[in-house]
C-alpha cells in the first residue's frame, strides 16, 4: 500500500485507506507486507512505486488524481513504467458526463484527469472525478500489477471491489487469517511477559500486541493450508486465554470500543441498566457507551456534573463533603455514584451507576493531586461501592479517555465478578492480581 498526500506526510488528515484495503486483502489470503506514505513530489513518489513494485507481486496507491499541479500520480507512475501520458478519450467522457449529470461545464483543469501512461488502462469512477489506473511494471522476470486509486474512501472502496478484488492472485490452497483478543487492566508489557514464548517471531500461528489508552490487543496471524488456519488458530487462542485469564473481555471486532461494546452485551444479558454521572469527562463517558448500537437497551442516561454547584444539585454530593476534601477525591466520587444511582429511580432505576472526577489537564492541579489525577466509582444495587483513584499520563485527551476506559473496565470486574488492579491505577495500592 503506498498512500500518497502532503496532508498525511504533515499528520493533517490520517491514511484510513491503507488499513481498510489490508484488511479486505488479508481476507482473501493475500499477504500484506508494507504500507508506505509520500508526499506530493515526484522523484520520492517514482522511487517509492520503483520500489515497491519490485518488492511486491500487487501495489496499491491511494491519492494524487485530482486536477491540480499536486496530483502527481500519474506523472509519476508513467516515469516509473518508463512511459510518457496520453489522454484516455473513454475516461475523458466519463468526467464529461459525471459534470453534466450535475448540470454544469467539465472545467478545462479537469482533462488532465483522463491522462494514463500509454500501456496502463484507465478504471472508472462512478462517484467522482478521478478515473483509477491500472498497469504493470516490472523487470528481470519480476512484474507487479499496479492499481492507483483516488483517495476519498468513498470512491476509493467500490473501485477496489470493483477491479483489485477481481484481479487479485491468491496462491491456491493458501490462507492468512487472524483473530484479536482484546484485554484490559493489564500494561501491554506484562501481557508480553505473561505470554512468553507464545510471542516467538518464528511461531506460526504469530501473536502481536498492540495497545490503545488501557486496552491491549492480542493479534494472532495463521499463514498456511487453507483447511488448517482455523484450527491453529483455535489452538494459539486457547493458550493465549490461558496465559491471560481474566483479563481477556472481548473477542475479534475493533478495540476501539470493544470494551464498550463488551459491558453493553453483559449488561443486556442480565437485564442490567446503567447510568453515569461525569465531571472531568465532560459526557464521554455517555458518548463513548451510546456509540455502540443498542445501547439503549442498557443506559438510562446521566449527568454531566463539571461544577460543584451541579453535583450537589443534580446528584445530592453535599456541600461539605466538597469543602472538606475538595471535588477530586474518594468521597466526591462516591457520592457521585451513589447520588447517581439514588436518582435513576425516578426514571425505572438503574442497577449500576458510574461517576469520574478528575484532573484532566493540563492546568488545574497541585503538588498533591497533579494533572492526570481521576478518581472514579462504581456503585451497584446490593454491592458494596467501588471507588479507586488513578495518575493517567498524557494530555488532556488522553487522560479523559483513559478515565472513560477504565471506568468500563471497573463495571465489568464487578459483572465478572473479578477482583483485580487496573493498570494506571494508584489506590487502593493492592488488590488481588488475576
Amino acid at each position: 500500500m503506498l498512500a500518497i498526500g502532503d496532508e498525511l506526510i504533515l499528520g493533517q488528515k490520517t491514511d484510513t485507506n491503507s488499513a481498510w484495503i489490508s484488511d479486505a486483502l488479508t481476507a482473501r489470503g493475500v499477504r500484506v507486507v508494507e504500507h508506505a506514505t509520500v508526499a506530493d513530489d515526484t522523484p520520492r513518489l517514482v522511487a517509492a512505486i520503483e520500489r515497491l513494485g519490485a518488492a511486491a507481486d500487487v501495489l496499491v496507491t491511494t491519492g494524487g488524481l485530482g486536477p491540480t499541479a499536486d496530483d502527481l500520480t500519474r506523472a509519476a507512475l508513467g516515469e516509473a513504467m518508463g512511459e510518457g501520458l496520453v489522454e484516455d478519450p473513454a475516461a475523458l467522457e466519463e468526467i464529461q458526463s459525471w459534470f453534466r449529470g450535475r448540470g454544469r461545464e467539465m472545467p478545462a483543469t479537469n482533462s488532465v484527469q483522463a491522462l494514463r501512461p500509454v500501456s496502463a488502462r484507465s478504471l472508472a469512477n462512478p462517484n467522482g472525478t478521478a478515473p483509477g489506473l491500472a498497469s504493470v511494471i516490472g523487470e528481470g522476470g519480476h512484474a507487479c500489477d499496479v492499481f492507483c486509486l483516488p483517495g476519498p474512501p468513498h470512491e476509493m472502496r467500490p473501485m477496489f471491489e470493483s477491479f483489485v478484488i477481481p484481479a487479485i492472485r491468491a496462491q491456491a490452497g493458501y490462507a492468512v487469517v487472524t483473530r484479536a483478543l482484546h484485554t484490559f487492566g493489564l500494561g501491554e508489557s506484562d501481557v508480553a511477559a505473561r505470554l512468553g514464548e507464545l510471542m516467538d517471531r518464528d511461531r506460526n500461528p504469530l501473536v502481536g500486541t498492540t495497545a490503545s489508552l488501557g486496552v491491549v490487543t492480542c493479534r494472532i496471524r495463521y499463514e498456511g493450508g487453507a483447511g488448517t488456519g482455523a484450527g491453529a488458530l483455535d489452538g494459539a487462542e486457547a493458550a493465549v486465554r490461558e496465559k491471560l485469564g481474566d483479563a481477556v473481555f472481548a473477542a475479534d471486532g475493533a478495540s476501539d470500543g470493544a470494551l464498550a461494546r463488551a459491558v453493553i452485551d453483559k449488561l443486556r444479558d442480565r437485564g442490567e441498566q446503567l447510568v453515569v454521572v461525569e465531571s472531568c469527562t465532560g459526557g464521554l463517558l455517555g458518548e463513548t457507551i451510546t456509540r455502540v448500537a443498542g445501547s439503549s437497551d442498557v443506559l438510562l442516561g446521566g449527568w454531566i456534573t463539571y461544577s460543584n454547584q451541579m453535583k450537589s444539585a443534580a446528584v445530592g454530593v453535599k456541600p461539605e463533603t466538597l469543602d472538606r476534601v475538595g471535588a477530586v477525591s474518594r468521597e466526591v466520587a462516591v457520592e457521585m455514584a451513589e447520588g447517581g444511582l439514588a436518582a435513576s429511580s425516578a426514571a425505572g432505576g438503574a442497577k449500576h451507576a458510574l461517576a469520574i472526577t478528575g484532573i484532566a489537564g493540563p492546568g488545574g492541579g497541585s503538588d498533591e493531586k497533579p494533572a492526570g489525577t481521576v478518581w472514579i466509582a462504581r456503585a451497584s444495587a446490593g454491592a458494596p461501592t467501588d471507588v479507586r483513584c488513578f495518575r493517567f499520563r498524557g494530555g488532556r485527551e488522553a487522560v479523559r479517555r483513559w478515565s472513560v476506559n477504565a471506568a468500563l473496565g471497573m463495571l465489568r470486574l464487578e459483572l465478572d465478578a473479578v477482583q483485580t488492579s487496573l493498570l494506571g491505577q494508584i489506590e487502593p495500592a493492592v488488590n488481588p492480581v488475576i
